[in-house]
C-alpha cells in the first residue's frame, strides 16, 4: 500500500463514495481484550455453565450461544446475549476500541454499516458528529439523536419501527445513517446471535424480504465499499459481495471494494476473488485496526491541508449565544449585525465559526475568550431550558467579566437581549442572569432589534474600531 493507494481511497471518502463496513475485527479494546470475548464470558457466568473448548477468536459469542441453546429457551437466549452486551459496555473497567473511536472521527462517512448489535459504534459517531458545525450550540437530546441515524435490518422488526434512508438523505448534510445489518441488540429476536440466525438475515437481503432497507442497500450497490475487520466465512464473504453489486462480480467494473482481512494467498476466497472479482482487492498488509489507525492518520493530515485558515485569527467582535428554540431570530439578529457593516470574521456564530476538522468545545472557549462583545440572547423558551450549551456560554461570560473587572479593565463585555415581544428582564431566572442586573438589557423582538438596540449596536462598533 503505497501513497497512490492511500490517497485514492482518502479521496473517495471526501467525495462521500465510500461505505465501510465494519466487523468484529475492530472490537479489540486498549488492553488487548477482545470484545466478543468479553461478552460471552459473561453469558457463561449467566448460565453457570462452564465453556469447556477455547472459542474461535472473533466468533465467541455466536460459539457461546450454539453452546447454552440447549439450556435456555429462545427467547431467553435473545435477553442474555442483550444483557451481557449490555453489562460489558456499562462495566467501569471498559475502554472503548480504538479503531471504534477513530472511524468515528472520519466525519466524511455518511453511510455506515455495522457487523454488530451493539450500540458502541452509535454512541462513538454521536459523540463525534454532535460536535459538527451546523448544529445550534445546544441541541437537546432529540435534535441531536437525529445526528446519527439508525437502520435497522431484521426480518422480526415490527414494522412500526422500520426505516430506510430518506430519499433526500444527500441533503441532510449534518445527517449519518447507520445500517446495522444483522439487528440490533433488544430484549427481542430482532438481532442476529448464532450462525443460522446469520443465514435468515442474508437469505432476506438477497429476497428483499421483510423490512430490509432496499434504498440502503441500493447505495451499497453503487457505492465503493471498505470491510474492515468483517471476519464473515468464506461463503457470507461472496454473498456480501454478490448481494451489494448490481451485476455479478465477473461483469461488474463499475465500484470498487477493499477487503481489509488477514486472508492468505491460498485461501479459497483469496483465489476466487483474484479469478471473479478483480475490483475486490484484499489488503492484508496490515491488520484491521492498524489499517484503521492509519487511515484515520492519513485522513486527519488532508482535512488539516484542506481546510480554510481559521476565522479565530481575527478577533470576533460579537459573539452570539442562543438557545437552539431560538435559532431563526438569532440568524435574524446576525443578518442586521452584518448590515451594520459588521463582518463575517468579526461574528462569531457557530454555523459560521466551526469548519470541519475543528474541535467545537475549543472554537467555543476561543470565542467567548477572545470577542469585543458578548450577545447572550434571552427568551422565555430558553429560560425554561434547565440545561444546554449556551448556558455554559454564559457561565463563561461572566466568569471572563468578572475577571477583568477584579483587573480593573473596566470594559462592558456583556449586552444581554430580549427576543421575546414583551421586554421583561427582570422575568428570566437562568441563574447566569442574575449577574446582569445592574446592565442595561437591548430589545430585539423576533430577532429584529428595535432602535434604541440598534442605535447601541451602532455606537459599539465604532468604539470597537477607534479600539482597534
Amino acid at each position: 500500500m503505497d501513497d497512490y493507494f492511500w490517497d485514492s481511497l482518502i479521496d473517495k471518502i471526501r467525495e462521500n463514495n465510500v461505505v465501510p463496513v465494519l466487523g468484529s475485527r475492530l472490537y479489540v479494546m486498549p488492553d488487548g481484550v477482545r470484545l466478543q470475548t468479553r461478552v460471552a464470558e459473561r453469558l457463561f457466568q449467566a448460565a453457570r455453565v462452564a465453556p469447556g473448548a477455547a472459542l474461535t477468536p472473533f466468533h465467541e459469542v455466536h460459539e457461546a450461544v450454539s453452546i447454552l441453546k440447549t439450556k435456555l429457551s429462545p427467547q431467553r437466549l435473545y435477553d442474555a446475549v442483550h444483557d451481557a452486551i449490555r453489562k460489558t459496555l456499562a462495566d467501569p473497567g471498559f475502554k472503548v476500541p480504538t479503531a471504534i473511536e477513530q472511524l468515528a472521527k472520519i466525519t466524511d462517512f455518511r453511510l455506515i454499516v455495522t457487523l454488530t448489535p451493539d450500540d458502541l459504534l452509535l454512541r462513538c459517531l454521536r459523540q463525534e458528529r454532535d460536535r459538527a458545525p451546523g448544529l445550534s450550540s445546544d441541541a437537546d437530546a432529540d435534535e441531536l439523536a437525529e445526528t446519527v441515524v439508525e437502520i435497522l435490518h431484521s426480518p422480526t422488526l415490527p414494522t412500526s419501527e422500520a426505516r430506510d434512508l430518506p430519499p433526500d438523505w444527500q441533503a441532510r448534510s449534518r445527517q449519518s445513517y447507520l445500517l446495522y445489518l444483522f439487528g440490533k441488540a433488544r430484549s427481542a429476536p430482532t438481532f442476529a446471535i448464532h450462525d443460522e440466525d446469520v443465514l435468515e438475515y442474508a437469505h432476506n437481503i438477497i429476497a428483499r424480504g421483510s423490512q430490509t432497507p432496499t434504498r440502503f442497500f441500493d447505495e451499497l450497490q453503487q457505492r465503493n465499499l471498505l470491510l474492515i475487520g468483517c471476519n464473515f466465512p468464506d461463503w457470507l464473504s461472496r454473498f456480501f459481495l454478490r448481494a451489494t453489486n448490481r451485476q455479478r462480480l465477473l461483469a461488474n467494473a463499475s465500484k470498487f471494494s477493499w477487503l481489509v482481512e488477514p486472508l492468505e494467498p491460498e485461501e479459497s476466497l483469496t483465489c476466487f476473488l483474484q479469478a471473479f472479482n478483480a475490483d475486490t482487492e484484499i489488503v492484508s498488509q496490515l491488520p484491521p485496526i492498524e489499517f484503521v489507525a492509519e487511515l484515520y492518520r492519513r485522513w486527519q493530515a488532508k482535512v488539516a491541508l484542506a481546510a480554510p485558515e481559521s476565522p479565530a485569527q481575527e478577533r470576533a467582535l460579537f459573539f452570539v449565544s442562543y438557545s437552539r428554540t431560538d435559532s431563526p431570530l438569532a440568524h435574524n439578529l446576525c443578518d442586521v449585525l452584518r448590515g451594520l457593516g459588521v463582518r463575517e470574521s468579526e461574528l462569531w456564530f457557530d454555523r459560521i465559526a466551526v469548519q470541519p476538522g475543528m474541535n467545537f468545545d475549543d472554537r467555543i472557549k476561543d470565542g467567548i475568550r477572545t470577542c469585543r462583545y458578548f450577545l447572550p440572547l434571552l427568551s422565555q423558551g430558553a429560560d425554561q431550558r434547565g440545561n444546554g450549551v449556551f448556558l455554559d456560554e454564559w457561565r463563561a461570560a461572566n466568569a471572563r467579566a468578572e475577571d477583568e473587572k477584579a483587573k480593573g479593565l473596566g470594559k462592558d463585555l456583556i449586552l444581554p437581549i430580549v427576543l421575546d415581544s414583551a421586554y421583561s428582564p427582570n422575568a428570566y431566572g437562568a441563574d447566569p442572569v442574575n449577574a446582569w442586573r445592574s446592565i442595561d438589557f437591548g430589545h430585539a423582538p423576533g430577532g429584529v432589534p428595535d432602535e434604541r438596540l440598534k442605535n447601541q449596536l451602532k455606537q459599539l462598533i465604532r468604539q470597537a474600531r477607534l479600539e482597534r
